[in-house]
């Protein structure tokens, strides 16, 4: 399996339906794009590591409450999202778990923070279909012909629901405020 493509549906089949070897692969084969998720997603590079290992963990042991094969992409981003907030929340509330080793001062780690909070709300936002194309094409970097033949779609209905999304988050993020209201 090459390490730009999720697991196949079949051996998320076989680890809804228990079977501890095709788990065990299914968590392997979605270690490489939950920690794409998480650098991309998390404050710190720390972060990203324990919020990819806690959404593997939830694989592991939640699979078989996935309704749908075809959505484990989007599952999986969501529980790095809501972990990656959480442990931004955390950070915030206890400034003194972070190091202080980096040149960033902490109301620029807050702004980074906060931006990252704001992306991450305008994707869970979009409708299940523009999330799951902007998710494979803009999160994981799959090529356009591989995200349209994942999903069913011609190359240019894909590129049109990856258009709608992207106009999406701009237009949403255009709309809400950076960060809080002394802007």
């Amino acid at each position: 399996m090459a390490d730009r493509t999720w697991p196949a549906e079949r051996l998320i089949v076989a680890a809804q339906r228990g079977d501890a070897e095709s788990i065990s692969a299914l968590v392997s084969g979605s270690h490489p794009h939950v920690r794409r998720f998480a650098r991309s997603l998390c404050a710190t590079p720390e972060d990203a590591e324990d919020a990819a290992q806690e959404a593997l963990i939830i694989l592991y042991r939640k699979i078989g409450t996935l309704r749908a094969t075809g959505a484990l992409a989007s599952w999986m981003f969501r529980i790095v999202r809501n972990e990656c907030l959480r442990r931004a929340r955390l950070t915030v509330r206890r400034p003194e778990l972070v190091e202080d080793t980096r040149a960033i001062s902490a109301e620029d780690e807050v702004m980074r923070r906060l931006e990252a909070d704001r992306v991450a709300a305008a994707i869970a936002a979009l409708p299940a279909d523009q999330r799951q194309v902007l998710i494979m094409r803009d999160v994981q970097g799959l090529s356009g012909r591989l995200v349209a033949g994942a999903l069913g779609l011609s190359v240019s209905a894909m590129k049109s629901r990856l258009h709608r999304a992207r106009a999406t988050v701009h237009r949403t993020l255009e709309s809400t405020p950076r960060g809080g209201a002394d802007d």
